[in-house]
């Protein structure tokens, strides 16, 4: 059921949630029905949830935006079911594209090249490239083919906040901003695709599961933009999702702290003493490596320092659980190589890039 609000409100929807592990023919048929008439859908990916619309259809596409409250100038990623498929987005194929579709799709990396006239602008936020990619997820891939068109769609959570893993997130998001979610279990990877374009020499805009080194295999020399580790520049403009200065971020004050293991959780342990003397409620995002220097402290152990995947796949699960209850979130830094390039790139925007280094006096 949909009641129309003001035209600079979401409609108004009684959501539902479908489980496609148990009926995945019935909640995409039901989807992509949505999809054809306009409306937005959240469906899983291997990477996080996404919310989806007609990616050929600017009104629907701007259903997105109003439901995110995701400003205009935040581009969308276009979501396909077969390779072939691209050829209707882009104008031409950029020569390493086809390498990488072949060697990563299905799968998490998304390619950015010109745009065709077809993609509405409002996908793009006026830019004349568009981003492409085509998710392993099997109900992803369904809902695309039975929809018969491409789905734009960023993360299905509200703007700024950490991006949804589990349907539950994005229930308690868009709950009443969306008619369905698609509830797929836990996503794989936790972080959102590598985002690499194809607009000139091969450049990460936004790193993933698909490193630098994997991509430099298939191709050869590949380069990471600077807005990767850094605050994008004034009047500098976002060519992919994720660029914003800060994103992925709970209500809650999240502070990184580098350095070693021994030099991090001893840094750590010294601010929440000085937080908790000013009344404040202190958590930790602690690692494998350093979950015996916290005993005591309340703390989640997202993973393993030598093995950053783990980490990723955590990470906005744990930011969103412990913004319940906190009031500042303390978070370990990695060397930001291989996976780890992708966990520091989401949780420096996590925390606005407040950042502590232990290793300083």
């Amino acid at each position: 059921m949909r009641v129309q609000n003001r035209k600079d409100e979401p409609a108004a929807y009684e959501t539902q949630i479908i489980q496609t592990i148990r009926q995945d023919e019935a909640g995409t048929t039901q989807g992509a029905k949505l999809i054809q008439a306009g409306e937005l859908v959240a469906f899983p990916t291997e990477t996080v949830y996404g919310l989806g619309a007609d990616g050929l259809n600017g009104e629907a596409v701007a259903k997105i935006f109003l439901a995110k409250g995701r400003p205009a100038d935040n581009p969308l990623i276009e979501h396909v079911a077969k390779k072939s498929d691209v050829r209707q987005l882009w104008r031409r194929i950029p020569k390493q594209a086809q390498v990488l579709m072949d060697t990563f799709w299905p799968g998490p990396l998304t390619l950015i090249a010109p745009k065709s006239d077809c993609v509405p602008d409002a996908v793009t936020a006026g830019l004349d490239t568009v981003a492409v990619r085509m998710p392993q997820n099997k109900t992803a891939r369904s809902l695309i083919q039975k929809s018969g068109v491409p789905i734009a769609a960023p993360s299905a959570n509200r703007s700024g906040r950490p991006s949804p893993t589990t349907a539950q997130h994005v229930f308690e998001d868009m709950n009443g901003r969306i008619p369905l979610i698609l509830d797929g279990g836990p996503c794989k990877y936790g972080v959102e695709s590598t985002v690499l374009s194809l607009a000139g020499e091969p450049t990460i805009l936004r790193p993933g599961a698909i490193t630098r080194e994997m991509l430099a295999a298939a191709i050869g020399e590949v380069g990471v933009s600077k807005s990767v580790l850094e605050p994008m520049r004034e009047g500098e403009t976002a060519a992919s999702p994720g660029m914003k200065y800060k994103h992925y971020a709970p209500n809650a004050e999240v502070i990184v702290v580098l350095g070693s293991p021994e030099q991090t959780a001893k840094r750590i342990n010294s601010l929440i003493r000085e937080a908790e003397a000013e009344g404040k409620i202190c958590e930790i995002a602690a690692t494998e490596q350093t979950k015996h220097f916290y005993k005591g402290k309340k703390h989640i152990v997202l993973g393993d320092r030598d093995e950053p995947v783990t980490l990723c796949t955590k990470l906005f699960s744990v930011l969103r659980d412990m913004d319940t209850r906190a009031d500042v979130i303390f978070a370990e830094g990695i060397p930001a190589e291989d996976e780890g390039l992708a966990y520091m790139n989401r949780l420096l925007r996590a925390a606005g890039f407040h950042v502590i280094d232990a290793s300083q006096a």
